[in-house]
């Protein structure tokens, strides 16, 4: 299957360097004062709020526009544009892992996966631009608050605040979480695994990245 490039293609540069962007000022600027050890992943945490809840809302917005939206329809621009903007969020913090903890091979193999897909999807296959986005928009869905609730942890030994708002935000957390990643996540792959293994998406999305889609959502 032949890999189409042209101007668009290089489209997520800008939202990569972005991202850099936003990730140093937290580690030099807004972190700063913060103990080093915690500065890399907090520094995460801020791209990662740069990232989560507005994918979410461009992803489901991306599939709304889309009036022929269904597991092998092509991509349209809005899509590909919402892809390349999660690609250049995970290669920023697939750099972060990289550098700052190059032992975590779990969240490694985790963005490189990640990747794979997104990228395949985008500049590869063409298609299936709705099964990623959905999964994005069910992985997304409870980014902001696992982020604040990430930062108020890291600091809840040393800040009262923190300690309280973690407390706080523990429960909600914890239940929006379980019921995202445990059953709409699950339910979603399990049509898409139907839709895959009856042979629809033949010719137009390759088996086995249906697999990889089910590897990430886990």
């Amino acid at each position: 299957m032949a890999i189409t490039l042209g101007f668009e293609s290089y489209a997520v540069l800008p939202f990569f360097l972005m991202f850099v962007a936003i990730y140093l000022s937290g580690y030099f600027v807004i972190f700063r004062n913060w103990s080093p050890k915690i500065r890399p992943e907090s520094s995460s945490c801020l791209i990662s709020f740069f990232h989560g809840t507005p994918a979410a809302l461009l992803a489901s917005a991306a599939i709304l526009s889309d009036p022929n939206r269904g597991f092998a329809a092509a991509n349209t621009s809005f899509q590909k544009l919402v892809l390349d903007y999660s690609i250049a969020y995970f290669l920023t913090d697939l750099l972060h892992y990289l550098v700052f903890s190059p032992t975590d091979v779990l969240f490694i193999a985790h963005h490189l996966a990640t990747l794979f897909v997104i990228a395949t999807c985008r500049h590869v296959v063409s298609h299936g631009a709705f099964s990623v986005l959905f999964l994005l928009l069910l992985a997304e869905v409870t980014s902001a608050c696992q982020n604040a609730w990430t930062l108020a942890g890291l600091r809840r030994k040393e800040d009262p605040l923190a300690a309280k708002v973690y407390d706080a935000l523990s429960p909600p957390f914890y239940a929006l979480y379980s019921v995202v990643r445990g059953f709409a996540g699950p339910y979603f792959v399990y049509e898409m695994v139907v839709f895959y293994a009856s042979g629809r998406g033949d010719g137009l999305v390759p088996r086995d990245r249906t697999r990889k889609l089910q590897e990430k959502i886990r």
